[in-house]
């Protein structure tokens, strides 16, 4: 039998992989989902469960993709053409389709995105202090100093005793502060820069800041790795450690709103079982019924103005090529 969409669920939450719990919380017949159906949809486009047949599936995983790339839940409505029209809204969509079967199902997807990684690097009161705001602020912190112990971070979720970040795995949203404050900054900051998907902040003046740089490029640290070095606290003058581990918190705060506003639906997770590269889901919009079309499926085709077009039947494709003005510039290809 397949795995339950709950036991993958959390599978995938130990394993920090990005998903999307989708469930079915109404019909109306005839469809082919109950209430309470669920599946699990990995930023891969792969839809593990049950919500619903040809109709509901390519909609489904389309927009699951979506949620993965803002973060954000979302309501759909499908509902018969005869009943409403396409239109989206905050929070909801709602979309008419031409699908045989004339019923209709609401479908909730919640996106499970997993926690940033904050990693302070430092005991001093400022890294003391990022840690505990970093586990107020929704990151999972992490304390790295030589000799650590769980006791002496009581705020951190986890502790590493020695520089090597290796343990945590790093991804593309962790995030690493080096509030070492002169000692071994260095050596903090090369370990950090040993891998090329962390951001790095050095908390430092802009002139010890500039000798830290000066130190690793002596060690043969290349200055693209440098140039990834940010120093947020570079200009404040006379501020508490805790004012400055704040203004370092701040700036990863801005930076993770910016780069998730920005990023692509293609950027929006990793595979989930392997390392091999991600192959992405493409859709197209059936121009005749508005339903999503998996491009990486079989499905009707035609061309019309020097364009092809995606239809999730034979039925759109022959009312599209009826009459191909009508519905002409609709169609469009996403990621």
């Amino acid at each position: 039998m397949e795995e339950d969409p709950i036991e993958l669920l959390a599978r995938y939450t130990r394993a920090g992989t990005p998903c999307v719990l989708a469930t079915v919380v109404r019909t109306q017949q005839p469809a082919s989902a109950r209430p309470g159906d669920k599946a699990v949809i990995t930023a891969d486009g792969k839809l593990r469960g049950w919500i619903g047949g040809s109709c509901a599936e390519p909609l489904v995983r389309r927009e699951s993709l979506r949620a993965l790339a803002d973060g954000e839940p979302r309501l759909v409505h499908i509902v018969p053409a005869r009943a409403a029209r396409a239109a989206r809204h905050r929070g909801e969509l709602t979309v008419a389709t031409t699908c045989p079967s004339g019923g209709a199902l609401d479908v909730f997807l919640e996106p499970r995105l997993p926690r940033p990684l904050l990693v302070v690097f430092g005991d001093s009161p400022a890294a003391r202090t990022l840690v505990r705001l970093g586990g107020l602020t929704g990151f999972r912190s992490c304390a790295v100093h030589p000799g650590a112990r769980a006791e002496d971070f009581p705020g951190a979720d986890v502790v590493l005793p020695a520089l090597d970040l290796g343990p945590l795995a790093p991804g593309p949203d962790t995030w690493a502060v080096v509030a070492t404050m002169g000692h071994y900054d260095e050596e903090a900051l090369q370990a950090a820069l040993a891998h090329p998907r962390v951001s790095v902040a050095l908390v430092a003046s802009a002139r010890r800041a500039e000798a830290v740089r000066a130190a690793l490029r002596d060690r043969g640290v290349d200055g693209a790795a440098l140039a990834r070095v940010r120093t947020p606290a570079g200009r404040q003058r006379g501020g508490s450690q805790e004012e400055i581990a704040l203004l370092a918190l701040s700036e990863i705060v801005g930076l993770r709103h910016r780069r998730q506003r920005g990023r692509s639906e293609a950027e929006a997770g990793v595979a989930p079982d392997d390392d091999r590269p991600l192959e992405v889901a493409r859709f197209a919009t059936d121009p005749v019924c508005g339903m999503a079309v998996d491009l990486h499926r079989p499905h009707e085709r035609s061309e019309a103005g020097g364009r092809e077009h995606h239809f999730c039947s034979a039925g759109c494709r022959r009312r599209f090529e009826a009459e191909p003005e009508r519905y002409a510039g609709i169609a469009e290809a996403e990621g």
